[in-house]
């Protein structure tokens, strides 16, 4: 029937979202595969198949092959780190994405990798050392770096080994790091480049510093929290030129250069031009009229330290003013005076003092809680300081990567997203790519002795007598270059010309500015206007069930690995999947993850009930000797192969899982193998084509389901087919001919009939494995042939002589009468009537009560006063039904 087997290849095509053109046929080779443990045990099934997977080289990617290319560079997590729940998140994403592409028959590369993550590792070597009484200095910068490299090597890719727990189908073959010679290589090539454009280049800039690590931090390494302080409230100045500022940072006033007001400020137009006195110091400083300034802010006019505030130097560049450093990279007070030497904290109240001593502390309004920033890595406050480094010239490029997305050449999903993109990049201040620390990619810059400088690129040597900067590149300039310095760039390699653009970028939407935004800028710079990615995919944050943001101090942070170790990768990857709408957080329980793990358990019972009962893989019997069943699963397969490639195709993730959990659940299991088992028991042509069918919807199903959930999907698909491995088999392909309307109507009749009667079963307090005597009215329905599966299903049994029904149901053109005449406990039955009658009456008063409330119906939200209405009238139904059976049992 050619691809009614769902193993037909794909039409050509060369978007990357549609399918490629077929690929070479894969032979699978036949193995033999034990009989499956009556339990599915992931501890005995996982690691042993993940290995068996790379040895076969099933991950490894090769750009010879001649078939359309799919790639995807997994963001590298950080040399330091260990597998956290949002990296299972986005690699069980990229996974499912990777693995479905590969059964579609593209050439994909999934390429690993590790950040060296400059300030994060040298901390943690810091520390190590410092174990030992020692610090870097003492070490001196070749030692501590020789240092580095010796724990990378010892400690480094912890988190290398726990994907592969997931169960991560990377090419390890092409693992990357950060400062692997080719990656420096790149690195130095294009600093070079964009130096050699006047791209690059060095000034004195406010910067974020922290004074513990001694280094400038970039926005995305500064941690910002709202912290309890004071709002000072300063008179400078006096008489006709006094005015009151307002600042949390008194001790800074030693650097003030001027004081700011909004030019529309009327309160202050006399004001601006005049110079008064600024306390503590006697320097005469102006008053200058500033956009920038909040009018509703304090008094609205604030003071201007530009060496020490962002928006301060801003405001001094625009008036030609001063910037006076008055303190040190370790916080320390500089300024001459009686605050030398006071670290910033000790200078903060000293200061205050000094100035309410004079009676220039207007108010101090306390406690005033204010955004602070911290730095991620150590806690430290950080200081804006004035500082010499080096800075990336973003203008030209951010614009080339605004328009990469606005033409088209990227994408950005979901698409609202672009919107948040292009602010940034639209908006986009010089980047500080320099940073004070000894691990890293050195600065490729040297000064001669006369104080000249030059650009040294990776095939050139220093002038004699030349010194090298001291300083290192921000780590994401290197993570920057990702997309195509791991393919081999500067060079021209084989990986590069096939695999670049790269397919896909899935991350998070915390670091669409931080990451993807200079990937844009610097892969559009160096591959001549290529972006490096077609597709931006962005996820959101794991959040526990309730929404909270996962955190030590909840005490709600999932450790993927324990779940991982408790229910198998495959739970735990599927329950964050089902979660993961495009650009949204994903909420998870562990009530969900254990859930998951029965849902694997239920396709493992299923499979092996059907290889208990000879079910095949082997092709489709023709449809005309198909029973209804067969033709209805048949049909509901090919709607569900379509669902889920149209999810797939908009990355709606929990929408793929869902239409695969309900078939799998619902419609497989609790229906086609139920009215399989009749068919089965029938014997003869009617058993034997419904193991081939209940063989292909599984054989089908198991490859729907193996980018999601692999491992077990692995082990049952190859007891049920006897092939080599899932993930060298083609994905399922609907087959409109298998299409049945029909069929499907009429075993929608059968499931309600079959829900309605358990429904009156339970009513009638019959217990689900209790069989009684009915008689089916089945006579000129569709239904007719069914009979015996229905019985089957609803445990009735033929009423036999002396049948006396004492129930009846009708359910459209189909009457049931039920004896259930010795079946029922009729004193008990009353007894879980009228508790069930008091339980409902409680929830109708309570319902009936905050309807009748008037501040209730007057404050809560429309939604919710609905919902209280929906439970009042469901309770109200519940009443009368059980007092309807409790006068039933009476009579």
């Amino acid at each position: 029937m050619g691809s009614a087997t769902g193993w037909g290849a794909a039409a050509p095509g060369h978007d990357p979202w549609r399918p490629p053109p077929p690929c070479p046929a894969i032979e699978l080779v036949i193995v033999t595969t034990p009989d499956l443990p009556t339990q599915y045990s992931p501890a005995d099934v996982e690691t042993k198949t993940y290995e068996r997977w790379v040895s076969n080289g099933y991950f490894t990617a090769d750009p010879g092959s001649g078939r359309e290319p799919y790639c995807i560079v997994l963001p590298p997590p950080n040399v330091t780190g260990s597998l956290h729940v949002g990296h299972a998140l986005d690699h069980s994403i990229q996974d499912a994405l990777v693995r479905r592409a590969r059964m579609r028959g593209f050439e994909t590369l999934w390429l690993p990798g590790l950040d060296h993550a400059g300030i994060a590792t040298q901390n943690v070597v810091e520390r190590e050392i410092a174990k030992e009484g020692l610090s870097r200095h003492d070490l001196g910068r070749e030692a501590f770096v020789e240092r580095v490299w010796r724990w990378k090597e010892e400690s480094g890719g912890k988190i290398l080994a726990q994907m592969r727990k997931l169960g991560d189908s990377v090419d390890w073959t092409r693992e990357r790091f950060t400062m692997d010679p080719g990656l420096s290589r790149a690195v130095q090539t294009i600093f070079k480049r964009l130096f050699d454009d006047g791209l690059i280049y060095r000034a004195e800039r406010i910067i974020n510093w922290c004074p513990r690590c001694l280094t400038a931090l970039s926005d995305i390494e500064v941690t910002h929290t709202e912290d309890e302080g004071e709002l000072v409230y300063i008179r400078y100045g006096s008489g006709d030129t006094e005015i009151v500022v307002a600042t949390t940072r008194p001790e800074t006033m030693l650097g003030d250069t001027a004081v700011a007001v909004h030019p529309e400020d009327e309160r202050y137009a006399h004001l601006v031009g005049k110079r008064i006195e600024l306390p503590l110091t006697g320097r005469q400083i102006p008053i200058v009229a500033d956009e920038h300034v909040d009018p509703e802010f304090g008094t609205g006019a604030v003071k201007v330290t530009p060496a020490h505030d962002p928006n301060d130097f801003e405001i001094g560049r625009r008036h030609s003013l001063e910037s006076i450093v008055i303190m040190d990279e370790r916080g320390t007070i500089t300024a001459h005076g009686p605050f030398f030497g006071l670290d910033r904290f000790e200078a903060r109240p000293a200061v205050v003092a000094a100035l309410r001593e004079q009676g220039r502390i207007v108010r101090e309004q306390r406690p005033y809680l204010h955004a602070v920033g911290h730095c991620s890595r150590c806690g430290t406050v950080v200081e804006p300081r004035l500082s010499l480094q080096w800075f990336v010239k973003v203008a030209p490029l951010a614009k080339a990567a605004g328009d990469a997305v606005r033409d088209g050449r990227t994408r950005i999903h979901p698409p609202d997203m672009a919107k948040r993109y292009f602010d940034w990049v639209d908006d986009m201040h010089d980047w500080c790519i320099s940073r004070q620390l000894w691990w890293g990619h050195r600065i490729p810059v040297w000064y001669g002795p006369d104080g000249d400088m030059v650009c040294v690129g990776p095939d050139e040597e220093p002038p004699a007598g030349y010194t090298q900067d001291p300083d290192v590149l921000d780590t994401w300039f290197s993570s920057a270059l990702w997309p195509f310095s791991t393919l081999g760039w500067p060079d021209e390699t084989p990986d590069l010309a096939r695999f670049y653009p790269t397919t896909v970028l899935v991350t998070g939407y915390d670091i669409l500015f931080f990451w993807v935004a200079r990937m844009m800028m610097f892969g559009l710079y160096a591959m001549d206007g290529r972006p490096p990615f077609r597709t931006v995919v962005l996820h959101g944050m794991v959040r526990d069930q309730f929404g909270k943001k996962m955190s030590k101090f909840f005490g709600n942070v999932v450790d993927p690995l324990d779940w991982i170790a408790r229910y198998g990768a495959d739970a735990t990857r599927f329950t964050l999947l089902r979660g993961a709408h495009p650009g949204s957080d994903v909420a998870i329980s562990e009530e969900w993850a254990a859930g998951s793990r029965n849902f694997c358990n239920k396709i493992w019972n299923a499979t092996r009930f059907a290889l208990l009962n000879g079910a095949v893989s082997t092709g489709l019997p023709e449809r005309e000797r198909l029973t209804t069943a067969d033709r209805w699963i048949l049909s509901r397969l090919q709607t569900v192969i379509a669902a889920v490639d149209a999810a797939f195709e908009e990355f709606e993730f929990a929408k793929v899982c869902d239409a695969l959990y309900h078939f799998a659940w619902d419609e497989v299991c609790d229906w086609y193998v139920e009215l399989a088992k009749t068919q089965l028991a029938a014997g003869g042509e009617v058993a034997e084509n419904t193991k081939r069918v209940l063989g292909h919807v599984l054989d089908a199903l198991l490859r729907l389901l193996h980018p999601l959930i692999p491992f077990v999907t692995e082990e049952l698909w190859r007891a049920l087919t006897g092939r080599e491995s899932i993930m060298i088999a083609p994905w399922p392909a609907a087959s409109p001919e298998l299409a049945d309307p029909a069929a499907e109507q009429e075993i929608a009749e059968l499931q309600e009939l079959v829900t309605q009667v358990r429904r009156f079963r339970a009513d009638q307090g019959l217990k689900p494995s209790s069989r009684v005597a009915a008689r089916l009215n089945l006579a000129g329905t569709a239904l007719a042939p069914h009979e015996p599966a229905i019985r089957s299903l609803v445990r009735l049994d033929p009423p036999g002589e002396g049948f006396t029904p004492t129930a009846r149901l009708e359910v459209g053109a189909v009457t049931v009468e039920i004896d259930t005449a010795g079946a029922i406990d009729l004193a008990a039955e009353r007894r879980r009537l009228e508790k069930d009658l008091a339980a409902a009456r409680k929830e109708y008063a309570q319902a009936s009560g905050k309807l009748a409330n008037e501040q209730f119906l007057a404050k809560a939200p429309a939604e919710a006063v609905e919902k209280v209405r929906r439970r009042a009238a469901q309770a109200q139904e519940e009443i009368a039904r059980l007092e309807a059976r409790l006068a039933a049992l009476s009579g």
